[in-house]
């Protein structure tokens, strides 16, 4: 039997500034993309530096103060890659590479040469794809190694909306919470809890050409809600972080809070499509959503925490690598076979030959 190969795992991200100093570096490289801002690269130049400006000593500042001035994604993805790393087997070694702040795709692919790798997983820490995201950092890391004149063998996993590690996972973490905020409903006699799945926003425009992510996205929010297997479970899906004027999908986490708020419900907000803590749930979620939910008078506010390093998550992970490793397909998602309809055009599974 011969000797398995070197092969590198490449856990992508978004990044996140590191120092307060960062803050405006990073919001620019995360506009200047093309998958976020369409428009030619000259006005999307000018429109990322104001908006990184403005942002920075505003909107973005004050979140990331909440932080110390610094986001804590990278550390928390550095704790998935070391957990992963003992799960799989020793040809096998995971590297870590941010889209919009350091270490970025060019670092990295230094790092898998020097290591002397012949062979390269692709695995995005976004379980429901987009454009906007898995995509952005397959493409952004299949140019610069054609830059650096780094030509390996490699394999991608897409996404995995439901692979069974994940959902796994989020029903350990929603069923602690929500037999604790069921409990204080019957202790104070409130109505049982409804569950808020929430995940980023995205504008209509880029899921009407075909972005699968929202399909994705509710596709994980019924499986976890069916994980549960709680009889009437009251729960909805909803989209947060909005930014500019453009029509986003929905409902907004805001608009959903009002109906809870109506409806007098207690809430637990569940971020079903984030895999760790960064801005976007320490601040957004835990901060800002937990005072406008007091504020409407909600009787009941709870933030879910991630999975994390969750064992049955990194397990799952774990899973999908060596899965990837053995087959023939370069690009598919979970287990190898089709996930999205053929309608969404800009989804890499319609591209795939039909499963056996």
């Amino acid at each position: 039997m011969s000797k398995a190969q070197k092969t590198a795992v490449i856990l992508f991200n978004l990044g996140g500034p590191d120092k307060a100093e960062s803050i405006k570096p990073f919001l620019f490289n995360f506009f200047m993309d093309k998958n976020i801002i369409g428009a030619p690269k000259p006005i999307r130049w000018l429109i990322s530096k104001l908006i990184s400006n403005r942002r920075s000593k505003k909107e973005a500042g004050e979140s990331y103060g909440f932080l110390g001035g610094g986001s804590p994604l990278l550390k928390n993805t550095q704790a998935q890659a070391e957990v992963l790393q003992a799960v799989l087997p020793k040809h096998m070694k995971v590297f870590v590479s941010m889209r919009y702040w350091h270490p970025m795709a060019a670092e990295v692919l230094k790092q898998v040469k020097k290591w002397g790798a012949k062979k390269i997983i692709l695995l995005p820490l976004y379980p429901q794809y987009s454009t906007t995201t898995s995509f952005s950092s397959i493409e952004d890391w299949q140019k610069t190694a054609k830059k650096l004149e780094i030509d390996l063998p490699t394999k991608t996993i897409c996404c995995y909306p439901w692979q069974a590690g994940w959902i796994e996972a989020g029903r350990q973490h929603l069923a602690s919470s929500y037999n604790k905020a069921l409990f204080t409903a019957k202790e104070k006699g409130f109505k049982p809890p409804r569950i808020l799945f929430s995940a980023h926003g995205l504008p209509e425009k880029i899921i009407q050409k075909g972005d699968p992510y929202q399909w994705q996205c509710e596709q994980t929010a019924q499986k976890l809600a069916d994980a549960l297997m709680v009889e009437g479970l009251d729960w909805q899906i909803c989209y947060q972080s909005r930014v500019g004027p453009l029509k986003w999908i929905g409902p907004s986490v805001e608009e959903a809070l009002e109906k809870a708020a109506a409806d007098q419900v207690p809430v637990i907000i569940y971020p079903h499509a984030f895999v760790s803590e960064h801005v976007e749930t320490l601040v957004e979620l835990d901060i800002e959503y937990r005072h406008l939910a007091k504020k409407r008078g909600i009787v009941y506010y709870d933030v879910v925490p991630t999975v994390s390093v969750n064992e049955a998550f990194i397990q799952g992970l774990g899973d999908m690598v060596k899965m990837a490793d053995k087959r023939d397909i370069d690009i598919a998602p979970d287990n190898g076979e089709r996930l999205c309809p053929n309608t969404f055009k800009k989804c890499p599974c319609a591209i795939m030959p039909e499963a056996a």
